[in-house]
Protein backbone atom coordinates (compact mmCIF):
# COMPACT_ATOMS: atom_id res chain seq x y z
CA UNK A 1 0.00 0.00 0.00
CA UNK A 2 0.97 3.08 -0.54
CA UNK A 3 2.02 4.89 3.01
CA UNK A 4 1.41 8.57 1.89
CA UNK A 5 -2.23 7.85 0.99
CA UNK A 6 -2.43 5.94 3.79
CA UNK A 7 -1.27 9.25 5.82
CA UNK A 8 -4.05 11.52 4.24
CA UNK A 9 -6.56 9.27 5.11
CA UNK A 10 -5.17 9.19 8.62
CA UNK A 11 -5.58 12.62 8.57
CA UNK A 12 -9.57 12.93 7.42
CA UNK A 13 -10.89 12.76 10.69
CA UNK A 14 -11.91 15.49 12.96
CA UNK A 15 -10.99 17.74 8.98
CA UNK A 16 -14.04 20.15 9.30
CA UNK A 17 -16.03 20.59 6.11
CA UNK A 18 -18.91 23.06 5.25
CA UNK A 19 -21.86 21.74 3.07
CA UNK A 20 -23.95 23.95 1.46
CA UNK A 21 -26.96 22.63 -1.03
CA UNK A 22 -30.12 20.92 -2.35
CA UNK A 23 -31.01 18.73 0.97
CA UNK A 24 -33.01 15.55 0.04
CA UNK A 25 -34.50 12.73 1.60
CA UNK A 26 -34.20 9.67 0.05
CA UNK A 27 -36.62 6.86 0.79
CA UNK A 28 -36.57 3.40 -0.31
CA UNK A 29 -39.29 0.91 -0.07
CA UNK A 30 -38.16 -2.55 -0.29
CA UNK A 31 -39.98 -5.72 -1.39
CA UNK A 32 -40.63 -8.64 -3.94
CA UNK A 33 -41.76 -8.95 -7.51
CA UNK A 34 -43.65 -12.06 -8.37
CA UNK A 35 -46.97 -11.14 -9.94
CA UNK A 36 -48.53 -9.25 -12.36
CA UNK A 37 -51.26 -6.89 -11.13
CA UNK A 38 -54.42 -8.13 -12.70
CA UNK A 39 -55.76 -4.46 -12.81
CA UNK A 40 -53.27 -3.31 -15.16
CA UNK A 41 -49.55 -4.95 -16.94
CA UNK A 42 -47.24 -3.40 -13.66
CA UNK A 43 -45.37 -5.63 -11.40
CA UNK A 44 -46.92 -5.71 -7.96
CA UNK A 45 -43.85 -5.72 -5.10
CA UNK A 46 -44.88 -6.84 -1.55
CA UNK A 47 -43.31 -4.20 0.40
CA UNK A 48 -40.92 -5.86 3.02
CA UNK A 49 -39.39 -2.58 4.64
CA UNK A 50 -39.04 0.62 4.07
CA UNK A 51 -35.66 2.76 4.79
CA UNK A 52 -34.18 6.38 4.80
CA UNK A 53 -31.36 8.21 3.61
CA UNK A 54 -29.57 11.55 3.28
CA UNK A 55 -29.68 12.27 -0.25
CA UNK A 56 -28.55 15.16 -2.38
CA UNK A 57 -26.06 17.48 -0.38
CA UNK A 58 -27.26 16.21 2.48
CA UNK A 59 -25.67 12.88 1.08
CA UNK A 60 -22.47 14.65 0.61
CA UNK A 61 -22.42 16.11 4.29
CA UNK A 62 -23.28 12.34 5.31
CA UNK A 63 -19.98 10.95 3.34
CA UNK A 64 -17.88 13.64 4.66
CA UNK A 65 -19.04 11.64 8.29
CA UNK A 66 -18.71 8.36 7.31
CA UNK A 67 -14.59 9.84 6.23
CA UNK A 68 -14.14 10.86 10.11
CA UNK A 69 -15.07 14.41 9.10
CA UNK A 70 -16.41 16.94 10.57
CA UNK A 71 -19.26 18.40 9.09
CA UNK A 72 -21.77 21.04 8.83
CA UNK A 73 -24.71 21.12 7.04
CA UNK A 74 -26.61 24.22 4.76
CA UNK A 75 -29.57 23.97 3.21
CA UNK A 76 -33.51 24.44 2.99
CA UNK A 77 -36.22 22.16 4.25
CA UNK A 78 -39.87 22.51 3.96
CA UNK A 79 -41.94 22.46 7.69
CA UNK A 80 -43.41 19.01 6.97
CA UNK A 81 -42.75 15.09 8.28
CA UNK A 82 -39.99 14.49 5.56
CA UNK A 83 -37.73 17.35 7.26
CA UNK A 84 -38.29 15.56 10.70
CA UNK A 85 -36.91 12.43 9.00
CA UNK A 86 -34.01 14.24 7.52
CA UNK A 87 -32.89 16.00 10.44
CA UNK A 88 -33.05 12.77 12.61
CA UNK A 89 -31.02 10.79 9.75
CA UNK A 90 -28.03 13.49 10.13
CA UNK A 91 -28.41 14.10 13.78
CA UNK A 92 -27.61 10.21 13.82
CA UNK A 93 -24.43 10.81 11.96
CA UNK A 94 -23.45 13.05 13.97
CA UNK A 95 -23.70 16.05 11.44
CA UNK A 96 -24.46 19.33 12.41
CA UNK A 97 -27.65 20.68 11.52
CA UNK A 98 -27.60 24.35 12.60
CA UNK A 99 -27.52 25.91 9.33
CA UNK A 100 -30.68 24.31 7.94
CA UNK A 101 -33.66 26.61 7.17
CA UNK A 102 -37.06 25.62 7.27
CA UNK A 103 -39.15 27.61 4.53
CA UNK A 104 -42.69 26.77 4.51
CA UNK A 105 -43.13 27.66 0.91
CA UNK A 106 -41.83 24.69 -0.03
CA UNK A 107 -41.60 20.80 0.83
CA UNK A 108 -38.56 18.89 1.89
CA UNK A 109 -37.21 17.40 -1.48
CA UNK A 110 -37.89 13.96 -1.01
CA UNK A 111 -37.11 11.21 -3.40
CA UNK A 112 -38.82 7.48 -3.15
CA UNK A 113 -37.67 4.75 -4.84
CA UNK A 114 -39.16 1.49 -5.25
CA UNK A 115 -36.78 -1.81 -5.28
CA UNK A 116 -37.50 -5.18 -6.20
CA UNK A 117 -35.27 -7.74 -6.41
CA UNK A 118 -31.90 -5.12 -5.99
CA UNK A 119 -33.39 -3.01 -8.83
CA UNK A 120 -34.91 -0.13 -8.79
CA UNK A 121 -38.41 -0.12 -10.37
CA UNK A 122 -39.87 3.12 -9.83
CA UNK A 123 -39.08 6.49 -8.14
CA UNK A 124 -41.18 9.48 -6.95
CA UNK A 125 -39.58 12.94 -6.39
CA UNK A 126 -41.49 15.64 -4.26
CA UNK A 127 -39.58 18.98 -5.18
CA UNK A 128 -40.41 22.60 -6.08
CA UNK A 129 -37.10 24.32 -7.62
CA UNK A 130 -37.93 27.99 -7.03
CA UNK A 131 -34.57 29.89 -5.99
CA UNK A 132 -34.58 30.92 -2.91
CA UNK A 133 -35.27 34.58 -1.41
CA UNK A 134 -32.71 37.12 -0.41
CA UNK A 135 -33.48 36.83 3.30
CA UNK A 136 -32.83 33.15 3.42
CA UNK A 137 -29.43 33.88 0.93
CA UNK A 138 -28.64 36.23 3.64
CA UNK A 139 -29.10 33.79 6.38
CA UNK A 140 -27.22 31.39 4.69
CA UNK A 141 -23.74 33.82 4.13
CA UNK A 142 -24.18 35.10 7.88
CA UNK A 143 -23.86 31.46 8.93
CA UNK A 144 -20.60 31.27 6.71
CA UNK A 145 -18.99 33.92 7.54
CA UNK A 146 -19.36 33.16 11.24
CA UNK A 147 -17.66 29.58 10.83
CA UNK A 148 -15.44 29.86 7.93
CA UNK A 149 -12.06 30.51 9.83
CA UNK A 150 -12.85 27.04 11.64
CA UNK A 151 -13.13 25.32 8.43
CA UNK A 152 -10.88 23.49 6.46
CA UNK A 153 -13.15 23.17 3.20
CA UNK A 154 -16.56 24.39 1.78
CA UNK A 155 -18.10 22.19 -0.87
CA UNK A 156 -21.32 23.44 -2.62
CA UNK A 157 -23.59 20.48 -3.66
CA UNK A 158 -25.64 22.27 -6.27
CA UNK A 159 -28.43 19.81 -7.99
CA UNK A 160 -30.47 23.03 -9.76
CA UNK A 161 -33.07 22.92 -6.84
CA UNK A 162 -32.86 26.61 -5.60
CA UNK A 163 -30.57 26.81 -2.90
CA UNK A 164 -27.51 27.67 -5.17
CA UNK A 165 -28.75 31.37 -6.77
CA UNK A 166 -25.50 33.35 -8.86
CA UNK A 167 -25.02 35.94 -6.05
CA UNK A 168 -24.79 33.21 -3.46
CA UNK A 169 -22.19 30.99 -5.22
CA UNK A 170 -19.95 34.57 -6.06
CA UNK A 171 -20.04 35.47 -2.29
CA UNK A 172 -19.00 32.08 -1.34
CA UNK A 173 -16.20 31.48 -3.49
CA UNK A 174 -14.96 35.25 -3.08
CA UNK A 175 -15.56 34.82 1.13
CA UNK A 176 -13.49 31.54 0.68
CA UNK A 177 -10.92 32.81 -2.04
CA UNK A 178 -10.45 35.74 0.82
CA UNK A 179 -10.07 33.75 3.39
CA UNK A 180 -7.67 31.15 1.70
CA UNK A 181 -10.14 28.05 2.74
CA UNK A 182 -10.53 25.01 -0.57
CA UNK A 183 -14.02 25.55 -2.31
CA UNK A 184 -15.44 22.53 -4.29
CA UNK A 185 -18.15 22.42 -6.62
CA UNK A 186 -20.20 19.82 -7.15
CA UNK A 187 -22.30 21.36 -10.54
CA UNK A 188 -25.23 21.61 -12.61
CA UNK A 189 -24.48 22.29 -15.97
CA UNK A 190 -26.94 25.30 -16.39
CA UNK A 191 -25.13 26.92 -13.47
CA UNK A 192 -21.50 27.28 -15.07
CA UNK A 193 -21.38 30.89 -15.03
CA UNK A 194 -21.36 30.54 -11.06
CA UNK A 195 -18.73 28.48 -10.09
CA UNK A 196 -15.18 30.98 -11.74
CA UNK A 197 -12.84 31.06 -9.50
CA UNK A 198 -13.93 28.32 -7.48
CA UNK A 199 -10.50 25.74 -6.26
CA UNK A 200 -12.00 22.79 -7.84
CA UNK A 201 -15.12 21.76 -10.29
CA UNK A 202 -15.89 18.26 -10.24
CA UNK A 203 -18.78 17.38 -12.94
CA UNK A 204 -19.15 13.95 -14.81
CA UNK A 205 -18.81 12.98 -18.21
CA UNK A 206 -22.13 14.25 -19.26
CA UNK A 207 -22.79 17.07 -17.42
CA UNK A 208 -18.74 18.34 -18.66
CA UNK A 209 -20.01 18.16 -22.13
CA UNK A 210 -23.48 19.92 -21.27
CA UNK A 211 -21.39 23.31 -19.73
CA UNK A 212 -19.94 23.52 -23.15
CA UNK A 213 -22.78 22.29 -25.12
CA UNK A 214 -20.71 20.05 -26.96
CA UNK A 215 -21.40 15.87 -28.02
CA UNK A 216 -19.76 13.29 -25.48
CA UNK A 217 -17.58 11.18 -28.09
CA UNK A 218 -14.04 10.26 -26.91
CA UNK A 219 -11.10 10.37 -24.47
CA UNK A 220 -10.24 12.86 -26.77
CA UNK A 221 -13.10 15.74 -26.72
CA UNK A 222 -13.11 14.90 -22.76
CA UNK A 223 -9.81 16.43 -23.08
CA UNK A 224 -11.03 19.12 -25.09
CA UNK A 225 -13.60 19.62 -23.24
CA UNK A 226 -11.92 19.48 -19.44
CA UNK A 227 -8.96 22.02 -20.85
CA UNK A 228 -11.97 24.51 -21.89
CA UNK A 229 -13.34 24.12 -18.74
CA UNK A 230 -10.00 24.82 -16.54
CA UNK A 231 -9.74 28.13 -18.95
CA UNK A 232 -13.03 29.15 -19.07
CA UNK A 233 -13.60 28.84 -14.93
CA UNK A 234 -9.84 29.70 -13.81
CA UNK A 235 -10.37 26.38 -11.67
CA UNK A 236 -8.85 23.31 -11.27
CA UNK A 237 -11.30 20.67 -12.99
CA UNK A 238 -11.99 16.84 -12.38
CA UNK A 239 -13.95 14.82 -14.73
CA UNK A 240 -15.57 11.38 -13.52
CA UNK A 241 -16.01 8.82 -16.31
CA UNK A 242 -17.46 6.25 -15.26
CA UNK A 243 -15.99 2.79 -15.85
CA UNK A 244 -13.39 4.50 -17.52
CA UNK A 245 -12.12 6.28 -14.25
CA UNK A 246 -11.24 9.82 -13.13
CA UNK A 247 -9.35 12.96 -15.85
CA UNK A 248 -7.71 15.77 -13.82
CA UNK A 249 -6.81 18.87 -15.14
CA UNK A 250 -4.83 21.46 -13.38
CA UNK A 251 -3.45 24.90 -14.28
CA UNK A 252 0.50 24.48 -15.68
CA UNK A 253 0.18 20.98 -16.07
CA UNK A 254 -0.45 17.95 -18.06
CA UNK A 255 -3.82 16.07 -17.81
CA UNK A 256 -3.58 13.07 -15.69
CA UNK A 257 -5.82 10.05 -16.20
CA UNK A 258 -7.03 7.61 -13.17
CA UNK A 259 -8.58 4.19 -14.19
CA UNK A 260 -11.32 3.26 -12.25
CA UNK A 261 -10.90 1.16 -9.22
CA UNK A 262 -14.84 -0.47 -9.78
CA UNK A 263 -14.77 -4.44 -9.63
CA UNK A 264 -18.21 -4.65 -9.79
CA UNK A 265 -21.59 -1.78 -10.32
CA UNK A 266 -24.80 -2.71 -8.71
CA UNK A 267 -26.02 1.54 -8.39
CA UNK A 268 -24.13 4.40 -9.37
CA UNK A 269 -26.80 6.24 -7.00
CA UNK A 270 -24.45 8.56 -4.78
CA UNK A 271 -20.96 7.96 -6.39
CA UNK A 272 -20.49 12.02 -7.30
CA UNK A 273 -21.23 13.08 -3.83
CA UNK A 274 -18.47 9.90 -2.52
CA UNK A 275 -16.35 11.84 -4.83
CA UNK A 276 -16.25 15.38 -3.73
CA UNK A 277 -16.45 14.23 0.12
CA UNK A 278 -13.25 12.38 -0.61
CA UNK A 279 -11.63 15.26 -2.68
CA UNK A 280 -12.18 17.74 0.12
CA UNK A 281 -11.22 16.08 2.97
CA UNK A 282 -7.86 15.01 1.11
CA UNK A 283 -7.54 18.31 -0.21
CA UNK A 284 -7.67 19.50 3.42
CA UNK A 285 -5.43 16.97 5.04
CA UNK A 286 -2.87 18.52 2.17
CA UNK A 287 -2.78 16.12 -0.70
CA UNK A 288 -1.52 16.74 -4.05
CA UNK A 289 -4.58 17.00 -6.57
CA UNK A 290 -3.85 13.48 -7.83
CA UNK A 291 -3.21 12.23 -4.63
CA UNK A 292 -7.13 13.12 -3.92
CA UNK A 293 -8.31 11.80 -6.66
CA UNK A 294 -6.56 8.72 -6.60
CA UNK A 295 -8.35 8.09 -2.97
CA UNK A 296 -12.20 9.70 -4.39
CA UNK A 297 -11.39 6.87 -7.16
CA UNK A 298 -11.10 4.11 -4.36
CA UNK A 299 -13.78 5.39 -2.98
CA UNK A 300 -15.80 5.70 -5.98
CA UNK A 301 -15.17 2.04 -6.73
CA UNK A 302 -16.74 1.40 -3.26
CA UNK A 303 -19.90 3.12 -3.58
CA UNK A 304 -20.97 1.82 -6.84
CA UNK A 305 -20.48 -1.98 -5.34
CA UNK A 306 -23.23 -0.97 -3.02
CA UNK A 307 -27.14 -1.13 -3.66
CA UNK A 308 -28.51 2.70 -2.73
CA UNK A 309 -27.26 5.73 -1.56
CA UNK A 310 -24.34 4.86 0.58
CA UNK A 311 -21.26 6.25 1.74
CA UNK A 312 -17.33 4.89 2.17
CA UNK A 313 -15.49 4.56 5.38
CA UNK A 314 -11.61 5.14 5.33
CA UNK A 315 -11.16 1.54 6.71
CA UNK A 316 -12.69 0.20 3.20
CA UNK A 317 -10.65 2.64 1.27
CA UNK A 318 -7.79 1.18 3.05
CA UNK A 319 -8.91 -2.41 2.54
CA UNK A 320 -9.08 -1.93 -1.44
CA UNK A 321 -6.03 -0.42 -1.47
CA UNK A 322 -4.36 -3.89 0.23
CA UNK A 323 -6.75 -6.03 -1.91
CA UNK A 324 -4.83 -4.41 -5.06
Amino acid sequence: MDQKLISILDQFKNKKVLVIGDLMLDKYIWGEVSRVSPEAPVQVVKVSKESYAPGGAANVANNVAALNGKTYMIGLVGNDEANETLISELKKKQINTEGIIEDNNRPTIQKIRVIGKGQQLLRFDYEKKDYLDEGKEKKILDFVIKRIQNIDAIIISDYAKGVITKNLAEKLIKLANEKKKIIIIDPKPEHKKFYKNATLITPNNKEACEMLNVEEKNDDSINKVGKRLLEELNAHIVITKGEKGIAIFEKNSEITNIPTKAKEVYDIIGAGDTVVATLALALASNATLKEAAILANYAAGITVGKVGTSTVTTEEIKKAMQDE
